[in-house]
Formats: structure tokens, sequence, C-alpha cells
């Protein structure tokens, strides 16, 4: 690997994980403790901390299975936003590991992990703002990122959207 291709690994990790592990969970937590309304039914904390930690080390999980697959399997990174390239983009196309249950599975980590924040804070306000969350991710990655994907690989990437679900891990569909 070039310098420079891991200066770009080592930006865009550190931007990502800014944003999406520090920036983000910072908001849901500033949030819930201005707007606070509780989750009806959750008030037992045993029950609440319980269920946010099951989603939480689900999403986390997800989150860096994700991108140990990207990095090796991959040979590149996530970072790439609305076109710009931050880390080097993947040179191979990415259908095993977590990309068996999901096209998307980092953002269905980082997603299950605000959820799971949400309900750990007990904030119905938060909670709903990781379904707004949940609705632009998947127009973006539908209209942005999918669009990328299918000019960098083509066919074979048409082929695996034909019977992988997009973000939510559902069973394989039968190829049409």
């Amino acid at each position: 690997m070039e310098p420079r291709d891991v200066i770009r690994h080592i930006t865009g990790y550190l931007g990502g994980i800014s944003i999406f592990c520090l920036g983000i969970p910072f908001v849901l937590y500033i949030i819930s403790t201005k707007l606070n309304r509780p989750i009806w039914g959750l008030a037992h904390s045993q029950l609440r901390i319980a269920l946010s930690l099951l989603i939480g080390v689900v999403g986390i999980t997800f989150m860096l299975w994700s991108n140990i697959y990207l990095f090796f399997i991959g040979k590149g990174g996530p970072a790439d936003g609305f076109g710009v390239a931050v880390s080097p983009r993947t040179k191979h196309l990415v259908t095993s590991g977590p990309y068996r249950y999901t096209r998307n599975p980092m953002a269905f980590g980082a997603l299950s992990f605000y959820l799971a924040l949400a309900l750990f804070f007990n904030s119905a306000i938060c909670v709903a703002l990781v379904a707004i969350l949940s609705g632009g991710a998947y127009l973006y990655l539908r209209c942005i990122e999918e669009k990328r994907l299918l000019k960098d690989f083509g066919d074979a990437y048409e082929q695996y959207r034909k019977t992988v679900s997009s973000l939510v891990p559902l069973p394989a569909r039968k190829k049409t």
C-alpha cells in the first residue's frame, strides 16, 4: 500500500469515527438530556438496559466486522460519501462475511448502535430521530451509493443486489 493510501485510510477512519461513533451519539445524548420524553413501557431499567446492550453489541459487531471485510477483502475503505472518496475505494465487491446478510452492514450496525443509545437514554425523541435518520440513510444508500456500486462493479453488483437485502439483515432471496 502506498503511503498516500495509508494517510487516506487513517483520515477516513478518523473522520468516520469522529462523526458516526462520537458526534452522532453525543448529539443523541444532548437531545435526550434536554428534550427527554421517556419511552412508555420501558421505564423498568433492567429490561431497557439489557435490550440496549443486546442491540448495541449487534450494532458494534456489524460495524467492526464490515470494516474489517472491506479493508481485507475489498482492499479499500468505507469512507466514501456523496461522491468524495476520503479513503481508497474498494477494489473488489465484498459479498461475504456481514455482506452476505445485508448490502449495508455498516449502516445497519451504526443505526442499531444509535437505537441502542436511544433506548439506553430512555428517550422517545431520540428513537424518533433514529427512525428519521434510518429513512435518510436508506434513501442515500439507494439513490447515491447503489449508483456508484453499479458503476464500479456492474453485473456482479446487480446480481448481489437481487439476492441480499439493502439494510436490515434478512434471509437471502432466490435469484430471479
